[in-house]
């Protein structure tokens, strides 16, 4: 398949650890940390609830989209990017998830088949089978068609677009690469070199 593009998903209110984003994440802000593991050779954008602080901005150098509704989660974030990016399959990702790297990407993109219109990896938590929707390949024009009807119903949750979507699931072989950093604890379990948890909302965005 053609290239996938990549969206980062920044445009969270991070009221559990404010100005997340711009902590120390190896030599790097958590974002540029992100944004340089997933962007080498791929159209590369962002999804933000306002224009980032210069030093931050200097280090991410990709076209960014303020996010078109206010509390609308990933969903609104996405339907603001998606639209104005070229590539046909995008790679979604939460900004404040720094194992995630370019070899998920190529996973997914090699898993997809003809007709799918999402590829998302799933993975055992607690006994049953967690998606995770914000690392997760998607047909863009599909997820544009199907996540407008999501929102103009009202509704925001990434799994009820995915639901309207002919979805394929990846087994995840490792589970570690979804931890989110959300809170102090998971900041410091990073910087301790523990890989924090995955979000178990599913929909949480950076």
């Amino acid at each position: 398949m053609p290239g996938a593009g990549v969206l980062i998903l920044a445009g969270g209110e991070a009221t559990r650890l404010p100005g997340k984003l711009a902590l120390d994440a190896g030599a790097v802000p958590l974002l540029a940390r992100v944004y340089r593991n997933v962007s080498p050779g791929r159209e590369t954008w962002l999804s933000l609830k306002a224009a980032l602080p210069p030093n931050l901005d200097a280090l991410v150098p990709a076209p960014a989209v303020v996010d078109r509704w206010n509390m609308r989660g990933p969903l609104g974030g996405m339907l603001s990017a998606m639209p104005r990016m070229r590539s046909r399959w995008i790679f979604a990702v939460a900004g404040d998830a720094p194992l995630v790297d370019a070899g998920l990407i190529a996973a997914l993109c090699a898993a997809r088949q003809a007709g799918d219109e999402a590829v998302v990896p799933v993975h055992e938590r607690e006994g049953r089978l967690q998606p995770e929707p914000l690392a997760a390949l998607y047909d863009r024009l599909a997820f544009v068609r199907e996540g407008f009807r999501v929102l103009r119903s009202g509704r925001g949750a990434l799994h009820v677009v995915l639901d309207r979507l002919r979805t394929r699931t990846f087994p995840a072989p490792d589970t570690n690469v979804f931890a989110n950093i959300n809170t102090p604890a998971d900041y410091a379990g990073f910087c301790a070199g523990e890989a924090p948890p995955s979000d178990d909302s599913s929909e949480g965005q950076a």
